[in-house]
C-alpha cells in the first residue's frame, strides 16, 4: 500500500470496525514462484488474545497457497468511490480522487484440525444467518459434510496497514457537498461512502502512523 501518513491510522478499533463491517476478505500469497489471490468471507477471532482471523478456504486452495507454510496478506475494502472536483467549493481546488477505506493484515495461517473447522464454519453461517427473517443454522450433519471440502484458519495478525481516506484534506463547506453527492440520485450515488465520510469528520479518523505491530 502506498505510503500516506496522512490518511494512515494504527488505531486497532478502526481496523476492527473496517474488518466486521467488510467481512468478504481477500487472501494473497507467493507460494512456489507464484502469486495466489482468493476471497473468502472472514470474521474477528472476539475470544483470541489479540486481532485474529477466522476463515475457511475450500480445497485445493491450502495446497495453491501453501497455507501454514509461510506469511499471506488478508485484503478487506471498506466503502470506496469516485469523488468528483465538480462538488468541491471554489477554494478546495479541481483535481478528482477516490475516497476508500482499506485494512491489509499480515500473518501466518493456522490450519484447524475437523473439529475447529467446523466450528468455524457454524460461525460464519450464524455470524450472516442471524440477520435474516427465518435464519437456516448449520446443522452438525451438513457441517460436517461441508467440512471435509474446506479447510479452517486462524490467523493471528503480526501487523496491520490501514487507511482511511475521507476528504479530511477538504475544507467543511466541500466535505458537506460532498456528502450530499454521493447522498443525491444519480451514478455516482453512494450512500454508505457519505456515511463514512461523515463518520471520519465525527471521529477525526487518521493519524501520522502508517504500521502497526503486534
Amino acid at each position: 500500500m502506498r505510503h500516506n501518513p496522512a490518511y494512515a491510522t494504527d488505531d486497532e478499533q478502526v481496523v476492527r470496525r473496517i474488518i466486521a463491517e467488510n467481512p468478504w476478505g481477500m487472501i494473497v500469497s507467493h507460494h512456489d514462484g507464484d502469486l495466489v489471490a482468493s476471497h473468502y468471507p472472514m470474521l474477528l477471532d472476539e475470544d483470541a488474545d489479540g486481532l485474529t482471523i477466522v476463515t475457511h478456504v475450500g480445497r485445493p486452495d491450502e495446497q495453491l497457497h501453501g497455507l501454514g507454510e509461510s506469511e499471506v496478506l488478508l485484503v478487506f475494502q471498506g466503502p470506496h468511490g469516485y469523488i468528483s472536483p465538480s462538488w468541491y467549493a471554489p477554494a478546495a481546488g479541481r483535481i478528482p480522487t477516490w475516497d476508500f477505506s482499506t485494512v491489509h493484515c499480515h500473518g501466518t495461517p493456522q490450519v484447524l484440525g475437523e473439529e475447529e473447522n467446523l466450528a468455524v464454519l457454524t460461525q460464519l453461517t450464524a455470524h450472516f444467518e442471524q440477520h435474516v427473517e427465518h435464519p437456516a443454522w448449520l446443522d452438525q450433519e451438513l457441517g460436517a459434510r461441508a467440512a471435509k471440502g474446506t479447510v479452517g484458519l486462524r490467523i493471528p495478525v503480526d501487523r496491520f496497514t490501514a487507511k482511511v481516506k475521507m476528504s479530511q484534506d477538504k475544507d467543511p463547506a466541500t466535505v458537506q457537498s460532498v456528502i450530499d453527492h454521493l447522498r443525491a440520485p444519480g451514478p455516482y450515488h453512494q450512500p454508505y461512502l457519505a456515511d463514512e465520510i461523515e463518520r471520519a469528520r465525527t471521529e477525526h479518523v487518521g493519524s501520522a502512523s502508517a504500521d502497526h505491530e503486534g
